[in-house]
């Protein structure tokens, strides 16, 4: 399964992207391809981890002759608030390099693409507001005749595979509400992801992060249009497999390499499949729940839920993740005499297996801080017409005007765990 992924991923990106185990020294040969004088958006500043790391960045870099227009820049924090994305765009101003390189997690590289993009653009279109949704930095560089800034990044977590693809999540922390900037503009043109720097990640960020990666396969392989599907569903499928084998061997060994690649290829793959298809419900909620939980763990919680509500209009798809969880143990259902909701029933039911067995919550009353307000901000967030791609991406595709008959069910499924609440499409 990994030369598979290895595979598909060369055929995807070729030697624009180096991953593997033990490739960071390959740094410095990516970004003088790009540029001679760079800013480096770091996570890990001021902590025990970031140094060695950091240390690596520098000696490539120097090896390659491309210089650092300042300090490190330290990067955001989880779920990249607003306020980082300002905080890194006023430290490249001031150091005015050629070239922008992101080492750090999804959060931080999301952070410095718009950061990058804000960089060139921020002088003529100051409220950020006016970027999310899909493709409003490509209209606004080609409105003001500009260029987006190079950005070289390096990828440290098995996560949101923000490295590969074209999407920024910033999040408002007033209002604890993730909004999504959808752009090629923001595809990084290198990137690298050595799988052996991983091994630090601790247990809940590996499985948040390994979960985040399955619901990118998921939800897109659930919603793929059936002109994509052959496409979508060898790089989903795959992803989807490597995730569900090998989780539970790195929880139990931290430092098994062999287990580490294998989610690193399965989030990359997840990062592959949202540049053939879109993310939908698990996502869409997701973005209400960044108060309460880790991103990866809030799309676990609700794609058992969707799946469920998805269920008529996608037997064929449930099946090929159903077969999944049947090999490795936790579905027991014969899937072959099943059909539309109680086949969808089965595969919850298996999804909720595997989170118990690594300590998931599979219920929203569950989770420490749930309210009826997250239910609120959630509706009131999939009628936003900057999030309506979560709502087109779905198989049976909600409106604005249907949301509440239709989600408010999930939302109070998720909430107490009965499936029965769901009210499937005709």
């Amino acid at each position: 399964m990994k030369d598979r992924a290895r595979q598909l991923l060369t055929q995807w990106r070729g030697d624009r992207y180096v991953f593997g185990l033990g490739c960071f020294a390959r740094l410095g040969e990516l970004a003088v391809a790009l540029g001679r004088r760079a800013s480096v958006v770091a996570s890990g500043v001021g902590k025990p981890w970031g140094p060695p790391i950091h240390d690596a960045a520098r000696a490539s870099l120097a090896a390659a002759g491309v210089e650092l227009a300042g300090d490190l820049i330290p990067g955001a924090a989880n779920n990249s608030p607003r306020e980082d994305v300002s905080r890194i765009a006023e430290s490249l101003a001031a150091q005015r390099p050629d070239l922008v390189i992101s080492i750090g997690g999804g959060s931080n590289i999301d952070a410095a693409k718009a950061a990058a993009a804000y960089h060139v653009l921020g002088d003529k279109y100051p409220d950020i507001d006016s970027w999310f949704g899909l493709g409003q930095v490509t209209a606004m560089l080609r409105t003001t005749g500009r260029r987006m800034m190079p950005l070289l990044v390096a990828q440290l977590a098995s996560a949101s595979g923000s490295h590969l693809t074209k999407y920024a999540n910033i999040t408002d922390m007033r209002t604890h509400q993730k909004m999504l900037i959808i752009d090629d503009a923001l595809v990084p043109p290198r990137a690298l992801f050595d799988y052996r720097l991983t091994v630090t990640m601790p247990p809940d960020f590996t499985m948040d992060g390994a979960m985040d990666g399955h619901a990118h396969c998921f939800e897109v392989l659930m919603g793929i249009p059936a002109a994509k599907f052959a496409e979508a569903a060898r790089v989903a499928v795959l992803g989807i497999d490597l995730i569900v084998s090998n989780l539970k061997a790195v929880l139990r060994s931290p430092e098994d390499l062999e287990a580490r690649e294998a989610l690193g290829l399965a989030t990359d793959l997840g990062g592959y499949a949202i540049m053939i298809g879109g993310t939908s419900g698990g996502h869409l909620t997701s973005f209400s729940l960044v108060d309460i939980l880790p991103h990866g763990r809030a799309v676990a919680l609700m794609n058992q839920y969707y799946a469920v509500f998805f269920a008529p209009a996608i037997e064929d798809r449930l099946r090929a993740v159903g077969e999944i969880y049947r090999k490795a143990g936790y579905v027991t259902a014969d899937l072959d005499r099943l059909g539309g909701r109680s086949l969808g029933q089965a595969v919850a039911d298996g999804m909720i297996a595997l989170a118990c067995s690594i300590g998931y919550p599979t219920t929203l009353a569950e989770v420490p801080g749930f309210t009826d307000a997250h239910i609120d901000r959630a509706l009131a967030a999939a009628k936003d017409p900057k999030l309506a791609s979560k709502l087109q991406n779905m198989p049976v595709p909600m409106t604005a005007e249907t949301v509440d008959h239709y989600m408010r069910p999930i939302l109070e499924a998720a909430r107490t765990g009965r499936f029965e609440l769901i009210r499937n499409m005709a």
